[in-house]
């Protein structure tokens, strides 16, 4: 099994898309990237931990690769917002890939870097690809909140 870290705005859209994907084992979401220790949905609505709304994917690299999870990735938000999706705003928002490995930051930079050049969005791309930080999982009320409350998606496709 692998592991892949995606902050796309809402984590409740975000966790759903990645879900129905064949080859996903499990997600949880979660708060990564920010500077405080165990936060929680409170905290980092305020805007003032770091952290992203993120969700940390379990894949089984011989049914999906790491590329197709990036694809996903793209065409699930608008990598040209700067912290924000749709009505959300806020840092918390941004657009993200936490890599786990150094092979995982080469793909995620060449896929941000062929998405730029192939003329599909009239802005930058301001997605960042940094390193994994500690992710904190979220309260268990946000853990397949679609799901739980029988919704399809509140995803914005970019």
């Amino acid at each position: 099994m692998a592991k892949a870290i995606f902050a796309a705005g809402c984590f409740w859209g975000v966790e759903a898309t990645f879900r129905q994907l064949p080859g996903v084992i499990s997600t949880r979401v979660g708060y990564t990237g920010g500077k405080t220790q165990d936060p929680n949905y409170k905290e980092v609505c305020t805007n003032t931990t770091g952290h992203a709304e993120a969700v940390e994917v379990t894949y089984d690299p011989a049914k999906l690769s790491y590329d197709k999870l990036l694809e996903v990735f793209w065409e699930n938000h608008d990598p040209t917002q700067l912290n924000r999706q749709g009505p959300d705003w806020g840092t918390q928002y941004r657009s993200a890939i936490f890599f786990i490995s150094p092979e995982q930051e080469a793909v995620a930079k060449a896929s941000k870097e062929a998405l730029g050049k192939s003329g599909r969005f009239s802005k930058p791309i301001v997605t960042q690809i940094v390193p994994e930080a500690t992710f904190y999982e979220a309260e268990d009320y946000h853990q397949q909140y679609l799901e739980k409350k029988g919704l399809a998606t509140c995803h914005i496709k970019a």
